[in-house]
């Protein structure tokens, strides 16, 4: 049975135009919630649009959106009980390539926008004793070849994570961390695409160098995707860190993200090193392998 529109609490998703975030504002409104669904597009508004589910106009690094937000939020009589910071873009290439814009993009996106967000609305979720749900990734704990960025922002939001709930905890906000694995959403795919335009742009020595192990991650990637949870699996953790009495600081989400993790926190550096390069050999191109 769910509540009254009338007495819902609301609960803000950004990045809920497709994959995890459409996924888990519907699941959020099914069990009673109204949810402002953030959204970068009037069509993307449309498509989410259902009976609990509000989008909003929300580009994460648009400073305006971001007040337009807050101030919805302040005109309305009901409590927000949580924000899950959901949005995000994954860039990937090699350190050396990777055009130093697009390290800034993705720490915009992945970091910085959802400082910006929480900031915005603690206010309100300090006044609801309300908690923060940052959407992380495996890549969080553990950053493959080729990911340095993305996975820079991850482990830098895992961080930022820590400090806020050390702040706000005893003033009574909680703050709780997801880390999926691999996922059925079409990150994967638009990161393969921008990885492969992004390789296109090296030079003859960087692609000697670094060509075959962008081809070994597109293949892992796209595997690790296809055979990864469903985005409404993956919802239902998202869900469970929203509405347990008692979160954890951490829930993992997929059994790869729980093995990878668990591996972190054993395993020697060079140990990790051998078990991801070999994982990766696997999937060079054959004439790369010798």
């Amino acid at each position: 049975m769910t509540m009254s529109s009338d007495f819902r609490k609301l609960i803000v998703v950004t990045g809920a135009s497709t994959g995890m975030g459409e996924s888990a504002a519907r699941e959020l409104a099914r069990r009673g919630f109204h949810v402002l669904a953030g959204v970068r597009r009037d069509r993307d508004a449309d498509a989410v649009r259902a009976n609990g589910i509000e989008p909003v106009i929300l580009d994460i690094t648009r400073p305006e959106h971001v007040e337009a937000l807050a101030a919805r939020i302040a005109d309305d009589p009901r409590a927000l009980h949580a924000l899950v910071n959901n949005a995000g873009i994954q860039v990937n290439g090699p350190v050396e390539t990777l055009p130093i814009t697009q390290w800034r993009r993705v720490f915009e996106v992945n970091l910085f926008g959802h400082i910006a967000v929480t900031q915005a609305l603690l206010p309100a979720l300090l006044l609801s004793r309300g908690r923060v749900i940052n959407i992380s990734s495996v890549g969080g704990k553990v950053a493959m070849a080729t990911y340095g960025a993305y996975a820079g922002a991850k482990f830098a939001l895992e961080a930022v994570s820590d400090s806020l709930r050390r702040e706000v905890e005893p003033l009574g906000v909680q703050v709780v961390v997801v880390e999926p694995g691999g996922v059925r959403t079409r990150i994967a795919s638009r990161g393969i695409a921008t990885a492969n335009d992004l390789a296109a742009m090296m030079t003859p020595d960087q692609v000697e160098r670094y060509g075959s192990l962008v081809q070994a991650n597109n293949t892992l990637m796209d595997r690790g995707t296809s055979s990864g949870l469903t985005a409404d699996a993956a919802a239902r953790v998202i869900a469970k860190a929203v509405t347990a009495r008692r979160p954890r600081t951490r829930y993992t989400a997929g059994r790869d993200a729980a093995l990878v993790t668990r591996l972190a926190r054993v395993l020697s550096d060079r140990a990790l090193d051998r078990i991801l390069a070999a994982n990766l050999r696997r999937h060079r191109p054959k004439a790369a392998i010798t």
